[in-house]
């Protein structure tokens, strides 16, 4: 089972993961998780300096910040990806919440396949906000690839490297789903408490939609298709999850 830990000035707990991000959040008792989608993707700094005014707008203190959708020109190399982490902890860091090689937020990163961005940006992200109400939890799921946590490149552990038959797409599929429910049932949660499933590849999943993903109740309210490759060279398939009850879209 995952490591879970409690971030106390973000009003969330989360999975323990690798230094550039966390595997999941969920609100804790007196807070809910609320997310906000840019309707246009905001270059990285400029996305950060949007969400500090935003959370300032709305009483909250930076470390309410929780997770977070990023968009990326292409696939990083392994090299590139880490520099590219290193950089965009840096804010994290100065806002209180990166520490020690531990990092909280949770993250999706992935790569449109068409008209993809100039630099990498801000889709979307999520906070917590109190809460008073007994309601169901709120939880964000990071986006996880077809590769198994562990030490070493990624390249060394990704299923069926290179490999995009129906049959392999098939097998990462399945453990992408099992790391989601994995990383749900850590946070005390399940598939019948999500809100939005979404899947991002550039490979054909209609094969999998009924016997995969519909069957295992993966698809709460249909599945959102993201024609986009997950962040690093040799990945094929990613989902992320999320279970929420306030969304927005702003300009």
């Amino acid at each position: 089972m995952a490591e879970v830990a409690t971030f106390a000035p973000g009003g969330y707990r989360y999975i323990r993961g690798r230094f550039q991000y966390s595997g999941g959040v969920a609100a804790e008792p007196g807070f809910r998780i609320e997310r906000v989608r840019f309707r246009c993707l905001l270059p990285l700094e400029a996305g950060f300096r949007r969400i500090e005014a935003w959370l300032e707008a709305a009483g909250r203190p930076t470390t309410a910040f929780c997770a977070c959708e990023l968009r990326s020109p292409g696939q990083f190399s392994e090299e590139g990806f880490v520099a590219f982490n290193r950089a965009y902890v840096q804010t994290l860091e100065r806002w209180g919440i990166f520490r020690d090689e531990e990092n909280p937020v949770a993250r999706s990163n992935v790569c449109p396949e068409v008209n993809p961005p100039a630099e990498p940006g801000f889709h979307a992200f999520s906070y917590t906000v109190p809460d008073d109400g007994a309601g169901t939890g709120t939880f964000v799921i990071a986006g996880s690839g077809e590769a198994p946590e562990g030490p070493g490149q990624y390249r060394d552990r990704i299923i069926r490297l290179g490999d995009t038959s129906p049959d392999a797409m098939r097998e990462k599929a399945r453990y992408v789903l099992g790391a989601m429910e994995s990383r749900m049932a850590a946070l005390g949660f399940g598939w019948s408490d999500a809100t939005a499933a979404q899947v991002y590849t550039v490979h054909e999943i209609h094969g999998l939609l009924g016997p995969e993903i519909v069957a295992r109740g993966a698809a709460p309210d249909g599945i959102q298709w993201t024609y986009a490759r997950p962040p690093v060279e040799g990945l094929a398939f990613e989902m992320d999850v999320r279970g929420l009850f306030s969304e927005r879209v702003v300009a």
